[in-house]
Formats: C-alpha cells, sequence, structure tokens
C-alpha cells in the first residue's frame, strides 16, 4: 500500500469499539512496507491512541507486521488499558470532535483548510480535515453564524 497514492483509512472508521484504529493500522503497514510517504507514524493523533491504549508505537507497529485488522484487535483487547464502554465512547467523541489546541495549531489547521476549500468554515476537528484533505465526503455542518 502506497500512501502518496492511496489514502489510509478515515479516523472515522470504527473497529471494534475504536475509532482511528484502523487509520493507524494502515499508517503501520505503510511504514513497515516503506510507503508511508508525507504521513507521520505516530502523529499526535495516533499518539492519543496510544496512550489511551496504553500500547506504545513501537509495539503496534510489531503487533501489525504479522497479523490481521481481526487479530490486532483481539490482541489490542488482550493487551490495551481496561477501559469501561463509556468511557471508550466518550474517548471515541472527543477523537472526533479534537480541534486544535493552540494558536500556532489553529494557523496550521486553517491554512490547510483554506488551501483545499475557504469556504468550508464548518471544518473546525482534525477528523473533517483529514476527510477533506484526502478527498471524502464531509458533509456541510451548520455554524453558528448560519
Amino acid at each position: 500500500m502506497d500512501l502518496r497514492t492511496y489514502y489510509p483509512r478515515s479516523l472515522k472508521i470504527q473497529l471494534g469499539p475504536y475509532v482511528h484504529l484502523s487509520r493507524i493500522i494502515d499508517k503501520c503497514r505503510a511504514k513497515l512496507a516503506d510507503t508511508l510517504g508525507e504521513y507521520l507514524y505516530p502523529c499526535p493523533l495516533d499518539s492519543c491512541f496510544l496512550d489511551f491504549t496504553g500500547i506504545s508505537s513501537e509495539r503496534l507497529l510489531d503487533a501489525v507486521s504479522t497479523r490481521t485488522d481481526q487479530a490486532i484487535l483481539e490482541w489490542l483487547t488482550q493487551q490495551a488499558t481496561v477501559h469501561t464502554h463509556e468511557d471508550i465512547l466518550k474517548w471515541n467523541t472527543m477523537m472526533l470532535t479534537r480541534g486544535p489546541d493552540s494558536e500556532e495549531k489553529w494557523s496550521y489547521f486553517l491554512e490547510v483548510r483554506n488551501s483545499i476549500d475557504p469556504h468550508r468554515h464548518d471544518i473546525t476537528s482534525w477528523s473533517d480535515l483529514l476527510d477533506l484533505d484526502e478527498a471524502r465526503e464531509v458533509p456541510l455542518r451548520k455554524t453558528p453564524t448560519q
């Protein structure tokens, strides 16, 4: 898989109880195949997942090297920090709505968003920006001024 011509799955896709896991798996496989291109593993969003699950980036990379998506999910279920279903749902919501957390990151975010579509003022989360950047459809959301 070459991420320079093939985008990883959307952060929004859920594998087992987790959003973002399938995207991280795609990025790990690309890293292992030396086809990661401009993508980073682990990026800050990957680190949020890794911190939440208590799995290091190296351990996940090693697990991905020999397992299918389903086997990775089973391995993760055995290895990850135990969380309640409600905690995972809250974490998923946080990941899907998370936006930049500093002025510097907002500047970068707006620069990228505006270079893709300067009219999409409704895009305020990293997950939506990634989908927009990777040419996936992002439904128009109402903004407070609409």
